[in-house]
């Protein structure tokens, strides 16, 4: 089944094209690469899929519904959630609050039986507190969640920030360089996490620089080079492409 459809999507900053006419598909279930060389229009592509930019171009369609100028919450009420290439984890929070404020969308309680303290509003409260520790599991993250924030290693702040996303009960998870300033023990406890988290039911579209993480990872690979894309499929087939290994591996990816 066919999550989210991409057709001809471009945007342009001036006289720069970032993205251009870029069109893919991801799939029910899959983990999905975006990669590319710097500058090639990952993040703005992003920002297109996710609301936070307008595209000149071309259309966004998840679950059959259009997405095209969206506001970002609308873009997560819809079931699409991201994290940043900047982690940004509220280091004065202890990590299970992290979380918690990824729920804001899911709780229905009102303002006054929050301020009443009704005992509907209490049992949100506590099957809250329960699913955030749940995701915290599912990111390997549990020793974490009373720690404060600021405390945490870079690794775990990662991790917690995925938690925090998945809070947001979405179909599809966006990530931005999770793996950006892991080191190779945080990068295995991170390609883990991915995996339990696809198999718990959650699709995935990654913009990832580690190639041997996409590799591992990816069912599908998109390339973009300086906003086109150049090359689509799986894993093996990408690492062979001569159009690829020229713009963005410099060299062919050895099969595991």
């Amino acid at each position: 089944m066919t999550m989210l459809s991409v057709r001809g999507l471009s945007k342009s900053f001036g006289g720069l094209t970032a993205v251009d006419n870029v069109s893919f598909d991801v799939h029910e279930g899959m983990i999905k690469a975006l990669i590319g060389p710097n500058g090639a229009g990952k993040s703005t592509l992003f920002n297109l899929l996710t609301g936070f930019e307008c595209p000149d171009a071309g259309t966004v369609t998840f679950l059959g519904q259009p997405m095209v100028a969206l506001k970002p919450f609308k873009v997560v009420r819809a079931g699409i959630a991201r994290t940043f290439q900047n982690t940004q984890v509220f280091g004065e929070m202890s990590v299970i609050e992290n979380v918690l404020v990824g729920m804001h969308t899911q709780l229905a309680t009102g303002f006054a039986a929050g301020a009443l303290r009704l005992p509907a509003t209490r049992k949100a409260d506590r099957m809250a507190v329960e699913r955030a520790g749940r995701l915290l599991r599912l990111v390997g993250a549990e020793e974490f969640a009373d720690a404060p924030g600021a405390d945490i290693p870079h690794g775990v702040r990662r991790l917690v920030e995925i938690a925090r996303a998945l809070a947001a009960a979405p179909k599809l998870l966006l990530l931005d360089e999770p793996a950006a300033g892991l080191n190779n023990a945080e990068t295995q406890a991170l390609a883990a996490s991915l995996r339990r988290i696809q198999a718990d039911g959650t699709t995935i579209l990654i913009v990832e620089h580690d190639m041997g993480l996409v590799m591992e990872i990816s069912d599908e690979i998109v390339v973009l080079d300086r906003g086109r894309k150049i090359a689509e499929g799986s894993p093996k087939l990408i690492q062979k492409d001569p159009a690829v290994i020229e713009a963005y591996l410099g060299e062919e990816v050895p099969d595991a």
